[in-house]
């Protein structure tokens, strides 16, 4: 029963730092849906009055496309783990202090507002109240009639 327990939680901790990877979709939550997406269409165009030679248009979308498919994939290769290593950092250090400074200290200004905010209440209780009241009950008496003249 132990042994069946360890391999369990042993699991878990595993499936918290290891996450299966989707090789397929890579953006998932499609947040790089508008961002990247530059075909040859969209860079290079002619005009009509204005073309270059057939070979020439072909050549150059070949051209284009490859060197973008290439390029990416050398300078992802290149600089890829380095910077996601950066990211990461960055991104830890960036919890690392909302853990460790940014709530507490929000916490801790959330108490000390209450004990203010219930010395004003008292004040605005023991002083604005009855004067509101007596304010009221002066007034209470009052009738408005309106009358339209022509």
């Amino acid at each position: 029963m132990a042994d069946q327990y360890n391999i369990n939680e042993e699991k878990i901790l595993k499936d918290r730092h290891a996450k299966e990877i989707d090789l397929i979709n890579r953006d998932p939550k499609q947040i790089n849906e508008d961002v990247v997406k530059v075909d040859f269409e969209d860079v290079i165009a002619e005009p009509d009055g204005t073309h270059s030679l057939d070979g020439v248009w072909k050549a150059s979308y070949t051209t284009f496309t490859v060197s973008k498919y290439w390029c990416y994939r050398v300078l992802s290769a290149i600089f890829g783990v380095p910077v996601a290593l950066l990211w990461g950092f960055c991104f830890a250090c960036i919890s690392f202090c909302h853990i460790w400074a940014v709530m507490p200290c929000i916490k801790s200004y959330l108490i000390e507002t209450q004990c203010l905010s219930r010395i004003y209440s008292l004040c605005i209780h023991t002083f604005c109240d009855p004067l509101f009241e007596a304010l009221g009950k002066i007034f209470s008496s009052v009738r408005v009639a309106l009358r339209k003249e022509v």
